[in-house]
């Protein structure tokens, strides 16, 4: 039987499923779904992420070379990371270096841990020739305003006996003296963009300790102490740059290092799915296409405040183009999924026939969403 080609290609742009899919997996079997029920559609695939765990990915996916670096964990020891690089762009994945899922067993250390590896991430961007790096931030296991990351830099934080500050949020309680050391020759010619998704400053009961630190393992006490590690630090920090940024919108990301990228190393800042889908070509992908589909683990009312299938979703709308969703879990209503602009949603959770089967068979059911959306979107 001839295959019937269909006009205009489809793309498939899902964030990952956390636990279960990466996005370039979910991207594949959704595309192989919809291939089998629509066969002679073109389907390209185009994983993307909002700045925080799997960027790194989205960008490899898309064609940046990926560049294997072993950088100081959020504790200090060794892991292995990397960036994303094309042309004079690289792509920094703060996860990489100083996420959660870094933590030796898994133990947080809510006081001590740093983000020096992030700034040895930056460090070897800046050393392969990148005149553009875009930082992801989240997933931080560390609440230090950034300080390691400026440590591996080049800049000395020293306490009152000229002694360097060890990592972590609580020695910044100890900080006396900022050297800038080398900073502004290493970022010369250098523009950094920070990916970044929430509007928390690094201070106060929306700060980077209040909101975040619990997630990080600190209790009452412990958090007390980070927050005035990170208010000497900011005091610090004004002090010698002659302005202020601890209230400005995402200052407090990632444990404060949205504040050091800010204060010291020049950076600005973009909502992370806009940054990517720009980084990735998305404008590009969907020119002419039929559909968009997208996704993540949960589509929630955090989807629509900025999270990536809302980004896909409003990117698509501008393009003309109809825009499906799947999610491990739909807790939105078919009047609130609609309005955000999707035509059609499917949850892994409404075709499984076993409680877990969503977990434990997303890759199938994943395929099976594709093969419903294509019958649904594409065949009639």
């Amino acid at each position: 039987m001839p295959v019937t080609r269909h006009q205009g290609h489809v793309v498939v742009a899902p964030d990952k499923f956390k636990g279960t899919l990466e996005g370039a997996e979910a991207a594949a079997r959704i595309a192989a779904g919809i291939r089998r029920a629509a066969p002679g559609t073109e389907v390209r695939e185009l994983p993307v992420a909002d700045g925080g765990e799997g960027t790194l990915a989205a960008a490899l996916a898309a064609g940046f070379a990926r560049v294997p670096v072993k950088v100081a964990g959020p504790t200090g020891l060794p892991v292995d990371a990397a960036l994303a690089v094309l042309g004079d762009t690289a792509v920094v994945e703060l996860a990489q270096a100083c996420g959660l899922a870094r933590l030796p067993g898994g133990r947080t250390a809510p006081l001590t841990a740093g983000s020096y590896g992030v700034g040895q991430l930056i460090g070897r961007a800046l050393a392969q020739g990148a005149k553009r790096i875009v930082l992801g931030l989240g997933g931080s296991a560390s609440t230090d305003g950034g300080a390691g990351m400026l440590q591996a830099l080049g800049v000395r934080l020293r306490d009152a006996e000229g002694v360097e500050l060890p990592f972590g949020g609580e020695a910044l309680r100890r900080l006396a003296a900022i050297d800038p050391g080398p900073l502004a020759v290493v970022l010369a010619g250098a523009e950094i963009v920070v990916a970044c998704d929430v509007d928390n400053p690094l201070l106060g009961p929306r700060g980077a300790a209040a909101v975040y630190g619990p997630q990080k393992g600190a209790d009452g006490e412990e958090l007390a102490v980070l927050e005035e590690g990170l208010t000497r630090f900011a005091d610090q920090v004004a002090a010698l740059t002659g302005h202020d940024v601890r209230e400005a919108p995402g200052a407090g990301a990632a444990g404060g290092v949205g504040f050091a990228a800010l204060a010291l190393l020049g950076a600005t800042m973009r909502p992370g799915i806009e940054l990517l889908l720009e980084l990735l070509g998305f404008d590009a992908a969907v020119r002419g296409a039929r559909l968009v589909v997208t996704g993540e683990g949960c589509l929630d009312a955090q989807t629509l405040h900025g999270k990536a299938p809302a980004g896909v979703a409003a990117a698509a709308a501008r393009a003309g183009i109809r825009v499906a969703a799947v999610a491990g879990r739909l807790e939105l209503s078919e009047a609130e999924w609609r309005s955000a602009g999707f035509a059609a949603a499917i949850a892994l959770t409404d075709l499984a026939e076993e409680p877990g089967d969503s977990l434990t068979r997303a890759g199938e059911l994943a395929e099976a969403a594709g093969e419903r959306l294509a019958a649904e979107l594409l065949m009639r």
